[in-house]
């Protein structure tokens, strides 16, 4: 006879069985929609939250991490500024969607409309059992954008997620058709205050011959717990330009599951990571090159202050067709204190023979040749050191090849160094 282990919950997973409880009457969805919902909460209910027994969790342990989940309430907030100039920006007020702005060649609604509807592309059901984003957010999902992009975009589109705290769970879909350009911009924001919880599911769709630009720009509250995932998937000679920045939030973490399904088909992904404090961020990434003919460059570059923690985990797998693949990643981390810690675990999965695949880690911290060079200039120590972690990590955002983007995110960049350092 099989015995069914039953675990104890925690205070968090408590609280987030207890909020779907209290949601569940106001949450969109059809029938089958709501039937998801139950299940992925009786999960939660059963399994509780991954620990770092759970490989894919191992330097995220995220039932140890988790301990306090907020009210689903926050308070109102005003959207701002889009991160381009000429932006048209989709507000997402605190996991709400607004009115679609009329963008030329851009048509769609939101996730509510399409739960309601049954949308087979919006439905709430995991990718694979670890899969703990999937879980909260597929249980809790209220809100967000499923939008089309037919034509070339004139001007940036920014999808802008602003909350004043409480609980907030969206999810989006990008679609991007045959042979379209542009840049589209995903921004989560929060002024300080009230603690946060959020989590985001964006599925993004390049179609063939399509060069697209997306920027995931992380600037929760400090208190904040962002949870992240975006699943990609890349057409025939589609080029897609991937910049995830972390700039906030206290827990945070990023799963980004890429698929390339297109013969001549380019990912270039560059991540910034910058930890003060006592932030734990993760950026877990998971591409599988699965036809021949492609290629992918992966670059993490991490600056970590205080007692902060990083993790970046990047899995590259070849399937046997996938001949002619060229396929690299690389993680760089500053390490600017004794007490903090960054964890780096690359890995390779090839099952093809004609192949140029390399994956390499380095930490350290910065060269005292460097401050000692330009201090004798008479530069403070202070200025050195901005100068030097800025020209680190605004080497990688400068390969976007867009002037406007590259100053705006070393704006931010700038900004947040100059708070920490």
């Amino acid at each position: 006879m099989n015995v069914q282990k039953t675990i104890t919950l925690t205070a968090a997973e408590e609280a987030l069985i207890a909020s779907f409880g209290r949601l569940s009457g106001s949450l969109p969805g059809n029938a089958a929609v709501t039937m998801e919902r139950d299940r992925l909460v009786g999960d939660i209910r059963k399994s509780g939250l991954p620990t770092r027994r759970v490989e894919a969790w191992h330097y995220t342990d995220l039932r140890n991490l988790l301990r306090n989940i907020p009210d689903e309430s926050g308070e109102a907030v005003n959207p701002v500024a889009g991160l381009l100039p000429d932006t048209s920006v989709l507000a997402l007020v605190q996991g709400r969607a607004g009115h679609l702005p009329e963008i030329d060649g851009v048509t769609g609604g939101t996730t509510s409309d399409a739960l309601s509807e049954g949308d087979d592309a919006m439905n709430v059901a995991l990718s694979r059992p670890d899969d703990a984003i999937g879980r909260i957010n597929g249980a809790l999902v209220s809100d967000g954008y499923v939008i089309d992009i037919a034509q070339s975009l004139e001007a940036p589109v920014e999808i802008q997620a602003v909350h004043g705290g409480g609980q907030v769970h969206s999810r989006n879909r990008v679609t991007f058709a045959d042979g379209v350009s542009g840049t589209v911009v995903e921004r989560h924001l929060a002024p300080e205050g009230d603690a946060a919880l959020v989590s985001t599911l964006t599925a993004i769709t390049l179609g063939k011959d399509t060069e697209v630009t997306y920027v995931v720009m992380q600037q929760q509250g400090a208190e904040d717990t962002h949870l992240g995932k975006l699943k990609i998937e890349l057409g025939e000679n589609a080029k897609l330009k991937l910049l995830i920045v972390n700039a906030g939030g206290k827990l945070v973490r990023h799963e980004i599951d890429c698929a390339v399904v297109g013969e001549g088909a380019d990912l270039m992904l560059r991540g910034v990571n910058l930890l003060g404090g006592e932030t734990h961020t993760d950026i877990t990434f998971d591409l599988g090159h699965n036809v021949p003919n492609t290629t992918s460059t992966e670059v993490i570059r991490n600056v970590v202050f205080d007692k902060a923690r990083g993790v970046f985990q990047g899995l590259i797998r070849v399937a046997p067709d996938a001949q002619k693949t060229d396929a690299k990643m690389s993680c760089n981390t500053l390490l600017m204190s004794d007490f903090g810690a960054f964890n780096a675990k690359p890995e390779l999965e090839i099952f093809a023979d004609d192949v140029q695949c390399g994956h390499g880690a380095t930490v350290t911290d910065i060269d005292p040749n460097h401050l000692y060079y330009l201090m004798a200039r008479g530069i403070p120590k202070k200025v050195v050191t901005g100068m030097l972690i800025n020209a680190f990590v605004a080497e990688i955002v400068e390969e976007l090849e867009n002037e406007a983007l590259s100053e705006a995110v070393e704006a931010i960049i700038a900004d947040w160094l100059d708070r920490h350092e």
